[in-house]
């Protein structure tokens, strides 16, 4: 057998050598790290050590957001006044981890607080007239939405008409004509007019800012980084850039996590089987943790993660984590039939020839649920932007994942009159449209992402932090990296290339998809590696004493008390035999 052949294009970064040793005699770190502190933004010693050593000092001030005085103004009358507060959440982990930390701060404050998620298949997105009539009908006359509402013009004018008051938080992007809804505050750092210095946060972050202008005008601020270990869990699991306030809400609620006493947060970290060794990491969050939070709004009620988080037995809250373990393995299920429908209908398709720079997709019946994750690694596969659709009748519902080069949000607007409703951001939005307009939405998504992409945009391309030699792979480096950590979302994992690898012995293939194989450079030392779905993404596998060039990344992993390096294999290139 022959060793696979990438089609990847490697495009290796070559940092300034003598910069980064003065760099990093400054600081005391590696050559290795200070290249890559340059090559993210950070050339000089102040800002890497800004980087370096988050701090609660890197949160910006609340009231730097446009709108949050009078938020805070008129929550603070409801909770003197003992007047109800509902919280209206989005569904995603974004949304309900942003829910139950408003709820447990307002209710810490005194508030009268309740809260509504809808239910993704019957209510559908966002702020919805019907849930705003419940709401007064319930004895309501302020409502406080997280991680929607930005776009909800309809519905805020009959609240408005109804005496009911709503404040806005969100980050999603505003409708560009109509601006931002007729609320009576709008908290959202990328409304046009606001000045907040960071852009990226989370609906869970806006929130968070919310919390901390409430509990610093009720002297309390000291307690609102306690809440930065719900913060960080739904930042990450969003995929928001982990830069500037981001990275810093990241960290500091990562190095709080381990000592969570949240029946409903312990129950989860223990069934996600993380944190045992008393350290989390991002990708805890990301591929543990938030996938199962997640699941129960992609499968289920999302009510199930409010309910967690303010479970007051172990029992309890041991059965609701259950319940969410179980939705993220039918999440898991239903995602990898949506994909291989969904794949195949793209080859197999009429369509196909006329989809040369977007993959717009359609199925009956399929799970409204997890085609936005079907989306992100079809995109991911295709290297173009994919717009997957659920069809029921004449109606369709999708979502949609883009590429590095194409503003998905940008070529939605431009085929608006052809969607009931969209929203999202540059590179993932959800959108509503009738069966009929999916071939002209398919041609003319195609059209505008034609204008927009270069050939070599589509190219599957990698990018390689650094080529460093066999004899520079090891525990050391792997401790200097972790000083980057936590990892994510605009500051991810270092990508390293190694030339002429020997292949030691015959690899395996795990389960039919994964490969794993051994190898050593010119010092004979032999190096563990593994490449997830290699055995899927290529048909064949390298076999003893074949020489072959790996990118990866460089990994201390921890197995059952023992730690070894790894090299997580992200692409292979062979040399020679």
């Amino acid at each position: 057998m022959s060793a696979p052949r990438s089609n990847k294009r490697w495009i290796v970064h070559q940092p300034d050598l003598s910069q980064a040793a003065e760099l990093a005699a400054v600081l005391g770190v590696s050559p290795v790290v200070a290249g890559l502190l340059i090559a993210r933004g950070h050339q000089s010693p102040d800002s890497a050590r800004a980087f370096l050593t988050p701090s609660l000092d890197q949160l910006h001030d609340p009231y730097l957001m446009r709108g949050m005085t009078d938020a805070v103004k008129r929550l603070l009358r409801a909770i003197d006044n003992r007047e109800p507060i509902l919280i209206y959440g989005d569904y995603d982990v974004d949304g309900t981890t942003g829910t139950a930390v408003l709820l447990r701060a307002l209710r810490m404050l005194g508030a009268t607080a309740g809260y509504h998620v809808p239910h993704r298949f019957t209510e559908g997105y966002g702020i919805q007239q019907a849930g705003l009539e419940k709401a007064v009908r319930d004895g309501y006359k302020l409502v406080v939405s997280v991680d929607c509402g930005i776009r909800a013009h309809e519905p805020l004018h009959w609240a408005r008409a109804n005496g009911l008051d709503i404040i806005i938080t969100d980050h999603h992007l505003p409708d560009e004509d109509e601006g931002s809804p007729p609320a009576l505050a709008v908290l959202n750092p990328n409304q046009h007019g606001c000045d907040y210095p960071d852009k990226n946060l989370a609906g869970v972050g806006v929130a968070f800012k919310l919390i901390h202008a409430l509990f610093r005008e009720r002297g309390r601020e000291a307690q609102a980084p306690g809440f930065l270990k719900m913060v960080a869990i739904g930042t990450v699991a969003d995929v928001a850039k982990l830069s500037g306030e981001n990275r810093a809400i990241v960290a500091l609620g990562l190095a709080d996590l381990p000592r969570a006493v949240n029946p409903g947060l312990r129950a989860l970290i223990d069934i996600a089987g993380c944190g045992d060794d008393g350290e989390m990491t991002a990708y805890d969050l990301g591929f543990r943790i938030g996938p199962r939070i997640n699941a129960a709004g992609r499968m289920d009620a999302a009510r199930a993660v409010i309910e967690l988080f303010e479970a007051k037995e172990k029992a309890e809250a041991r059965r609701l984590a259950e319940h969410l373990d179980t939705r993220n393995s039918e999440r898991k299920e239903a995602q990898r039939e949506i994909f291989n429908r969904a794949i195949e209908e793209f080859e197999g398709g009429a369509e196909r020839a006329a989809q040369t720079h977007a993959a717009v997709i359609a199925g009956d019946g399929w799970h409204r649920g997890v085609i936005g994750l079907a989306a992100s690694k079809i995109a991911e596969r295709l290297n173009r932007p994919c717009v997957v659709i659920s069809l029921d009748g004449d109606v369709g519902h999708g979502s949609a994942r883009s590429i590095a080069a194409y503003h998905l949000f940008d070529g939605l607007t431009v085929c608006r009159d052809l969607l009931d409703k969209f929203g999202g951001h540059s590179h993932a939005a959800g959108l509503a449209i009738r069966r009929e307009h999916i071939p002209e939405f398919r041609r003319r998504l195609n059209e505008h992402a034609a204008s927009c992409l270069t050939e070599e945009d589509l190219e599957p391309v990698l990018a390689i932090d650094a080529e460093i030699s066999p004899q520079s792979i090891g525990f050391q480096l792997a401790r200097d990296l972790s000083a980057l950590e936590p990892f994510g979302a605009g500051n991810p994992r270092p990508i390293f290339a190694t030339r002429a690898f020997r292949v030691l012995g015959e690899p395996q293939i795990i389960k039919e998809q994964h490969l794993k194989l051994r190898v050593a450079g010119d010092n004979n030392r032999p190096i563990e590696a593994i490449w997830w779905r290699g055995g899927e993404e290529s048909e064949q596998t390298p076999k003893a004493n074949d020489r072959i060039d790996l990118a990866y990344e460089l990994e201390a992993n921890r197995w059952h008390g023992d730690i070894r390096v790894q090299l997580n294999v992200k692409d292979m290139k062979v040399s020679a035999s």
